[in-house]
C-alpha cells in the first residue's frame, strides 16, 4: 500500500496551481491547450494518431517518433479502452502502455488529457511534493485515488479557462509548481 503525505499546506495549493500556469511558457501553454483539445477529442471518439500525439508532445517531445511504430487500428483499439468510463484505472493505463513509446507517466498524462474529472499525470514533480518516488500501475491506482479523495474534498477549485478545468487536474498543477518551487528556492526534497 503506497503512502501520501501532502508536502505543501493545503492553504497553499490553490495559489501554487496558479503559478504553475503564469510561468508556463508560451510553448508549454499551447502544448497542453493542444493535449487538453485532443483528449477532448479522443473522449467524443477520435481516437487518430494525431490526437494521441498532441498529447504525448505534451509531456515528451522525444517520445512522439515511437508512436509510429503502432497501427492505426491498435491505437483505436487501445484509446477506445483508455476513454470508456467504464474501464478501470488498471484496464486503461495497461492497455495505453501496449503502445510503443508508452510508459506509465506517458499513459497517466494520455488519460489526464481525456478524462481529467477521473485521472491525473504521474511525475516525478507530482510523487516529491506527494513524499512517494515509486510507481508502478498498483501504485498510480492508488496515487488517483487519493489525489480524486483530495480535490473531492473542495481543496482546489476547478480552473475555467484553462486546459482540463477540473480541480483534479488544477491539483495536478499545485503539486508540480511546489516541486519546482522547493528546487527553485534551494530546498532538497
Amino acid at each position: 500500500m503506497a503512502h501520501f503525505e501532502l508536502q505543501p499546506a493545503e492553504s497553499e495549493l490553490q495559489q501554487l496551481a496558479e503559478q504553475y500556469w503564469q510561468k508556463a511558457g508560451d510553448r508549454e501553454q499551447q502544448l497542453e491547450k493542444a493535449a487538453f483539445e485532443a483528449g477532448t477529442a479522443i473522449r467524443n471518439g477520435d481516437y487518430s494518431l494525431g490526437n494521441l500525439e498532441a498529447i504525448v508532445r505534451w509531456k515528451s517531445e522525444r517520445v512522439v517518433h515511437y508512436l509510429i511504430g503502432n497501427s492505426e487500428a491498435q491505437i483505436r483499439k487501445v484509446l477506445a479502452v483508455a476513454a470508456s468510463p467504464e474501464s478501470s484505472v488498471r484496464q486503461a493505463v495497461e492497455a495505453l502502455m501496449e503502445l510503443r513509446g508508452i510508459d506509465l507517466p506517458i499513459a497517466s498524462a494520455i488519460l489526464a488529457a481525456i478524462a481529467p474529472d477521473r485521472y491525473n499525470v504521474l511525475d516525478f514533480r507530482a510523487l516529491e511534493a506527494l513524499g512517494n518516488a515509486r510507481h508502478n500501475v498498483e501504485f498510480y491506482t492508488e496515487f488517483v485515488a487519493f489525489c480524486r479523495r483530495m480535490a473531492e474534498q473542495g481543496m482546489l477549485k476547478p480552473q475555467e479557462g484553462l486546459p482540463g478545468p477540473t480541480a483534479l487536474h488544477a491539483l495536478d498543477r499545485a503539486l508540480w509548481e511546489w516541486s519546482r518551487s522547493q528546487v527553485d528556492q534551494g530546498v532538497a526534497v
